[in-house]
């Protein structure tokens, strides 16, 4: 069985980054790195489908941050809730078995 190989990121961006260049044929650029067309051709699609998030200010992520730190005081709020709901059932549980009822 062959084993897969695995790439860098930083690889992936100079490989296609010299593609896109267009001073060496794709065949050329796969010949020297020892990769597959296929593979080029996908690296390149990738880079280019997620390209224009390099350039998003970072609103949405923070807007994220955000939601995430709004829910995680929720989820610690109805955490306190219950509990506290547990005790007092548990309380009055025992007080209503005490009297005989």
């Amino acid at each position: 069985m062959s084993k897969r190989r695995s790439y860098s990121p930083q690889f992936k961006a100079e490989v296609v980054l010299e593609a896109l260049k267009g001073e060496k044929s794709a065949a050329q650029i796969c010949r020297e790195r020892s990769i597959s067309h296929d593979l080029l051709t996908r690296w390149r699609r990738q880079f280019l489908e997620r390209a224009p998030q390099v350039f998003t200010d970072g609103a949405s992520g923070s807007q994220q941050q955000v939601r995430i730190a709004d829910l995680e005081r929720l989820v610690g709020q109805l955490t306190m809730e219950l509990e506290l709901s547990k005790k007092i059932s548990a309380l009055l549980s025992s007080r209503y078995s005490k009297s005989g009822r």
